[in-house]
């Protein structure tokens, strides 16, 4: 009986880890060669057979390399019959200087499978001389032109449509309002210089420390695949391409100012005659900064509890495990606060305090979404109620919440609807007696305050030594005695 059971559990496991090795073969990583000119590329391949490369692919970092984009291709066979298809995405890398480098082993996530990939050396040596000349261009040539072996192409540098900019949702704010921020680099419909991003991490880090403002609370978009979108600025098409995002609120009345910031593109260099074969174009580089921004803070107006109060749009959702209660026995109330604003932000709503209800520290639980330039969410406030007393009570008495609507630029509260019943005795009497000090304290008030000199007690002290010294004495002699 033992062994049947075990069997089909070996089946399960045999043909779970066959799977997985199924959807790894599916997958390969080529590396480039052991050794390079200084002048040419080292490329890292990762192609997909018979499915869809899903997702981005993490490639590695190489010391003494710059990345210098990817580039994508899919491929179609069909054999007797049967079709193949090949999806790939290779990044290039260019080296710094020569030298020998290391690229240590290192791991891939591929359409959610982790492969690990061995490290190797490279070797970087002097730049490899090119030939002018092509011989598949002489296919081509002028049978009765003169071949010139000297011959070098000549590239030129189209003029770009294309800046790097920062924008906000506004240009002032309340203090705790939050405001939209995005940097993107545009490229117009109508471009004809070729581009591409590169080392865009290592980029974004060192902006980044530039941009972000100290006294201001963020909420960051975590932008993780770059991809375009169509907008219209001033009656032209653009391509945006959103590089960092986050909304931004203001702790002080102090304005937030972005400096300029630089994004370096590869921007290539076209051939002026270009051939069929041959190298149509030359990389190089272009740093595009944007413009300088600031977003003006004003005070928030006056009221009792200004310093505490969110500034938002909120409303108020709340449940009560039940509206009839009993003195002395626990109720569970939940107070949430929806809406758009800082969520992280929002304290704990005010309490009366009296002889009615007893509070206890409510547990607190939050949820944040980021999502189409706007934070929501909610703040939940889980409380445990003891009524004291009996009767109808309306728990908007007992707990609110202030907050600032800058929509409306006034200050709302939010208030339960709750009303609850209570029957059973008052326990106000309980807690007094609970809180009763007994007969001492009760002496305190009738009890003679008046100073009074030490002196007496010296004497008593010197008789009581006395005393111990002969009881000592008589204690020693009694011994001896004996």
């Amino acid at each position: 009986m033992r062994i049947n059971t075990i069997k089909p559990v070996i089946v399960v496991v045999t043909l779970f880890f066959s799977l997985i090795g199924r959807a790894q073969d599916n997958i390969k990583i080529i590396l480039g060669p052991d050794e390079i000119g200084e002048n040419q590329a080292w490329t890292i391949h990762v192609s997909v057979q018979n499915d869809q490369l899903k997702g981005g692919v993490n490639f590695p970092d190489i010391e003494g390399f710059r990345k210098r984009g990817t580039s994508t291709q899919s491929q179609t066979s069909i054999i007797n019959g049967q079709m193949t298809t090949s999806q790939g995405v290779i990044m290039t890398y260019t080296p710094i200087k020569q030298g020998l480098y290391a690229l240590l082993p290192f791991k891939m996530v591929v359409n959610g499978n982790t492969i690990s990939v061995n490290g190797k050396k490279i070797k970087v040596g002097p730049p490899i001389q090119v030939q002018s000349r092509d011989p598949f261009r002489d296919l081509f040539r002028d049978p009765f032109s003169e071949p010139n072996r000297n011959e070098a192409t000549e590239f030129v540098d189209i003029k770009e449509e294309a800046f790097l900019g920062l924008t906000t949702s506004q240009d002032e704010v309340y203090v705790g309002e939050g405001f939209n921020t995005v940097l993107s680099f545009y490229v117009a419909e109508s471009n004809k210089a070729p581009m591409q991003f590169h080392d865009l991490g290592t980029q974004l880090t060192e902006i980044l420390k530039k941009l972000k403002p100290a006294a201001c609370w963020e909420e960051n978009f975590n932008i993780e695949n770059i991809e375009g979108e169509t907008v219209t600025i001033g009656n032209k098409s653009y391509t945006q391409y959103k590089i960092y995002q986050a909304v931004y609120y203001p702790l002080n009345t102090t304005p937030v100012q972005f400096p300029s910031v630089g994004l370096e593109m590869i921007k290539f260099k076209v051939a002026k005659n270009p051939t069929f074969f041959g190298q149509n174009r030359q990389e190089d580089f272009k740093t595009f900064f944007s413009r300088p921004k600031t977003v003006r803070v004003k005070e928030l107006p006056p009221h009792p509890l200004r310093e505490q109060a969110a500034v938002g749009d909120f409303r108020l959702e709340e449940k009560i495990s039940s509206t009839a209660g009993e003195t002395g026995k626990s109720l569970g109330y939940d107070f949430i606060i929806h809406g758009e604003g800082n969520i992280s932000s929002i304290g704990n709503p005010i309490l009366q305090k009296g002889k009615v209800f007893d509070f206890f520290e409510p547990n607190v639980k939050q949820s944040i979404n980021r999502d189409n330039g706007h934070v929501t969410g909610s703040k939940a406030f889980n409380y445990f109620i003891i009524p004291q007393e009996p009767g109808e009570h309306q728990l908007k008495d007992y707990i609110q919440w202030v907050f600032f609507n800058p929509k409306k630029q006034s200050y709302d509260t939010l208030k339960p609807q709750v009303a609850l019943v209570v029957s059973g005795e008052s326990k106000k009497n309980e807690s007094i007696i609970s809180s009763d000090g007994g007969s001492f304290y009760d002496r305190i008030a009738v009890a003679d305050n008046s100073l009074r000199s030490s002196a007496n007690a010296g004497r008593i002290k010197l008789g009581l030594n006395v005393f111990l010294v002969l009881l000592l004495g008589a204690a020693v002699w009694i011994m001896f005695r004996k």
